[in-house]
Formats: C-alpha cells, sequence, structure tokens
C-alpha cells in the first residue's frame, strides 16, 4: 500500500472534532429545554387538580342548595380526598389543618371565606375562596357574592397564579 492509500482510509482530526461538537451542542440543546418540559407538566397537572377541586366545589354546591363548602373536609368525598390532618406542608409555607383535604397525595385543599388575593394557594396547596370571584387577570381572588368561589393554585412556570371560577 502507498501512503496516498493510507490517508484516504480514516477520517481526519478536523471531521472527529466537527462531529463532537455537533453532538455536544445536541446535547446542550436537550438538557436545557428538558427543565421547561418537566414544568410545563407539573404546571398541567396543577391545572389538572384544579379542574377537580372546582368540579368538587360545583358539586357540592349542587347537592348542598348552592351553600358553599365551610372547609377542605367538606369536599373529601367530592375529590377522592383524605384528611390532611397535620402531616403534609408545602416547602414550610403552609402546614396542613385536619380540616384540609389531601388530594392525589400531593395537594392540599383549603377552604377560606372572603379572602381577596390568592390567600394561601401555592404549588401544592389548592386554595377555595368562597364569596370571590376571579379577577380579569386570572390570577387572584377578589370580592364576589356568597354564591362566587374562586380555585387557585400557583404555577412552577414564571411564578403565576391559576384562578378558576366556580
Amino acid at each position: 500500500m502507498s501512503k496516498q492509500e493510507l490517508k484516504q482510509k480514516g477520517f481526519t482530526i478536523i471531521e472527529v472534532v466537527l462531529v463532537l461538537a455537533i453532538a455536544a451542542l445536541i446535547f446542550l440543546m436537550v438538557f436545557i429545554a428538558l427543565p421547561a418540559l418537566q414544568r410545563n407538566q407539573r404546571d398541567a397537572a396543577r391545572k389538572d387538580v384544579l379542574g377537580k377541586v372546582t368540579s368538587a366545589v360545583t358539586t357540592y354546591q349542587s347537592n348542598n342548595r348552592g351553600q358553599q363548602p365551610a372547609n377542605g373536609t367538606a369536599l373529601q368525598g367530592y375529590v377522592d380526598g383524605t384528611s390532611a390532618g397535620s402531616t403534609k406542608s408545602d416547602n414550610g409555607s403552609y402546614t396542613a389543618a385536619s380540616s384540609d383535604t389531601l388530594v392525589d397525595n400531593n395537594y392540599i385543599v383549603t377552604v377560606r371565606n372572603g379572602v381577596t388575593g390568592v390567600g394561601n394557594a401555592d404549588t401544592n396547596v389548592v386554595q377555595v375562596i368562597t364569596g370571590a370571584k376571579c379577577n380579569s387577570g386570572g390570577n387572584a381572588a377578589i370580592a364576589g357574592s356568597t354564591r362566587n368561589a374562586a380555585v387557585l393554585i400557583k404555577m412552577e412556570n414564571g411564578d403565576a397564579f391559576f384562578c378558576q371560577d366556580v
């Protein structure tokens, strides 16, 4: 074999470095996008739980002649929740009371009356605010009639709150 034939058999160092650089860029893009996708999935799960709680409040009102739930325990049979007791806490910002309900083993449902703003709503705390409705931005509760209720939870993506009227 001549030297010319030997040179043509393999890849040059520049070609190998170029392929490695492209592979590194692809991995970098995946590792940057992955946490955002996971955050969006957790926020979608939060909205799903919020929908369950909203339906539970509506069903509770229908079964109790329009009355609002007095506490989270009143919603247990409607959301397949269990008593939260004081066993679950949300990163130290809220400790569940015996009058709260635990949904999906992760979300605390608490009920307060006539609170404006966001109440105890957090990423793991679904706040049902009776006598209130959602503001125009859909991110906080404002005063409403006694028949209104707002359900709030904090989203992880952008630290925004999501509010849904009942």
